[in-house]
């Protein structure tokens, strides 16, 4: 199969990997991105495990609440380029169909595209944008959060945002929401707690820290002890609440929110990112 020098360039930005080794692993999976993202992974090459972030090219990610701090949306709508992002018309009609999704509280992505924006459907005005602007528009991933507390964040850029769910609801709580985002926007957790990971994620961690503990010549017998330590430290590093707080790494974000309220905890959360 040949490769294309674009395909081992967007590996090559996705992993940090030098480009021969971007080329041997497009090679050894058939051209298939994922599979030699894990290639470059078992065989040790530094690699971005923020799987999240490599799903859409250019494009603005915005996020809002509703007024009871119930409903939490975030958007994502694709463009071709960088230059289209940052004008000032797209990033306003992108909050346009964020603030429709919100007053309308749109559960799901048909339901936001059959919203009416003037006399037309979003998905319909997509479609005109796509003729205006000479681009490819399209709403890439749409998510909701419902809770007790909603909180959201935009980094700026509005190229990553997040929404997160609190089991209680009150001002008190207010920062530590704020808190709870910014930490899914910097950190990209895969879930909230261990018991909430995949068992897809699972089981291909395991297998990743079997290849590593091999290509580091440990003895079979030890394999699997060692596999599982690593699938440890993946937890404490890629689940929510296990993950230490960025404000002050003495703690997880457990006992941060338990600061607050011992029961106090996330019941959802949502993170949207192009890359």
């Amino acid at each position: 199969m040949k490769i294309s020098a674009q395909q081992v360039n967007e590996l090559r930005k996705a992993t940090g990997a030098g480009m021969m080794d971007c080329k041997k692993a497009l090679v050894e999976t058939n051209g298939d991105k994922e599979k030699a993202i894990d290639y470059l992974r078992k065989k040790g090459q530094k690699v971005a495990a923020k799987r999240a972030d490599r799903e859409a090219a250019e494009g603005v990610v915005l996020a809002k609440i509703s007024g009871d701090n119930k409903f939490g949306v975030a958007v994502m709508i694709n463009c071709e380029t960088d230059f289209v992002a940052k004008n000032q018309d797209f990033i306003s009609y992108v909050q346009s169909v964020v603030d429709l999704a919100v007053e309308n509280t749109a559960r799901t992505l048909d339901e936001l595209k059959a919203l009416k924006l003037g006399d037309r459907t979003i998905e319909e005005s997509v479609v005109d944008k796509t003729g205006i602007i000479g681009e490819k528009i399209q709403i890439g991933k749409y998510e909701v959060v419902e809770a007790e507390s909603v909180y959201a964040y935009i980094h700026p850029g509005n190229r990553i945002a997040s929404i997160a769910g609190l089991n209680k609801a009150g001002e008190e709580f207010a920062e530590a929401g704020h808190d709870v985002v910014m930490q899914i926007a910097a950190m990209a957790p895969v879930a909230i707690d261990k018991d909430s990971v995949s068992e897809d994620i699972i089981q291909r961690e395991i297998e990743i820290g079997k290849e590593q503990a091999r290509q580091e010549g440990k003895p079979e017998a030890m394999i699997e002890r060692i596999a599982t330590g690593k699938l440890n430290k993946f937890f404490k590093e890629n689940t929510l609440l296990n993950q230490s707080f960025i404000k002050d790494s003495k703690k997880n974000i457990q006992q941060y929110l338990q600061g607050y309220d011992k029961d106090l905890t996330v019941t959802d959360f949502k993170r949207l990112a192009l890359g």
